[in-house]
């Protein structure tokens, strides 16, 4: 059975890179000829904007997760997903019967996405929660109805292939269950599938359309973040810092670190600049202050 992994949890969960080869993994001898450069210019620039983590407190991710981290030179010698020629398209796959804020999202998501990885992203067309059967529904502790996560991946998303698919991620706005003896979860996925699925429901609880929206971006990205092998970041405010809840997201920074950026760029060799000038003008787009914020200090650290 095929490991799946729990994301952005309220409850006890773990993210973990599944570690099997890829079609398009570097080999091992490749990754050990590679050379560890210093690291350029840019990536010097804006580490002055690193924030670094607080003491972990009871309850935070890294309190009861003694996570060691991974350097540059340890992405770089461990085999992880680049986008090729024949793999380069994010998917979404919208699941359900949404409304038009909850659209408006999704859509959004796909532009930031785009943004945020330089690699196309599309939406593929929205299929009806009738492809989910009974046996893989269930009604929740407060009467919600709950789709148990596993078979949207296993039975759903693995039936897709859509042309040159690097990942894929459904939406669905319907709470999640990953099993019967949980109450419910965010999301699940599977890094070797390079599959996921997340859930609407619980982020917009409490929230307005920004605050929904920002968990939407910080989670997705997350998560496929670790599809193309960036392990949880331990030592800065960083959107790939592991989570324990809904709360612990919203403190987490939407921006990717100086480091998760510089193993990122090592596979992607996009234009930096570039990237923060179309994430600035996302922020601003939206009214997204602190993602703008943010972006601002980068664009200033480098002129």
């Amino acid at each position: 059975m095929k490991k799946l992994v729990l994301l952005v949890l309220v409850i006890f969960c773990s993210c973990h890179s599944n570690k099997k080869e890829e079609n398009n993994s570097k080999s091992k001898s490749q990754l050990n000829a590679q050379p560890i450069l210093p690291p350029q210019p840019y990536f010097v620039a804006i580490k002055d904007n690193d924030v670094k983590l607080e003491e972990p407190v009871f309850g935070d991710w890294l309190f009861s997760h003694k996570e060691k981290g991974q350097s540059f030179e340890q992405f770089v010698r461990t085999k992880h997903v680049v986008p090729t020629k024949e793999e380069n398209i994010i998917y979404l796959k919208p699941i359900g019967k949404f409304n038009s804020s909850q659209l408006k999202q999704i859509e959004l998501v796909r532009q930031y996405l785009q943004i945020f990885f330089q690699l196309e992203t599309k939406v593929l067309e929205t299929v009806s929660n009738d492809i989910i059967p009974n046996h893989a529904r269930r009604i929740g502790d407060v009467g919600q109805e709950q789709f148990l996560a596993g078979y949207i991946l296993t039975d759903v998303l693995k039936e897709e292939s859509p042309d040159k698919r690097i990942a894929l991620m459904a939406i669905t706005e319907k709470d999640l269950y990953p099993k019967p003896e949980w109450n419910y979860v965010f999301g699940l996925a599977s890094y070797r599938d390079k599959i996921a699925v997340s859930s609407i429901y619980r982020m917009q609880k409490e929230a307005d359309f920004n605050l929904c929206l920002d968990r939407l971006l910080k989670i997705c990205s997350h998560e496929i973040g670790h599809m193309f092998g960036l392990h949880h970041c331990i030592e800065v405010n960083c959107v790939m810092n592991g989570t324990n809840s809904m709360v612990e997201t919203d403190k987490h920074s939407i921006r990717l670190c100086s480091l998760c950026q510089r193993k990122l760029y090592s596979g992607f060799k996009y234009d930096n600049v570039k990237r923060l000038k179309e994430l600035e003008k996302y922020f601003k787009d939206n009214n997204l202050a602190e993602g703008l914020q943010l972006t601002k200090k980068d664009l200033k650290s480098i002129q």
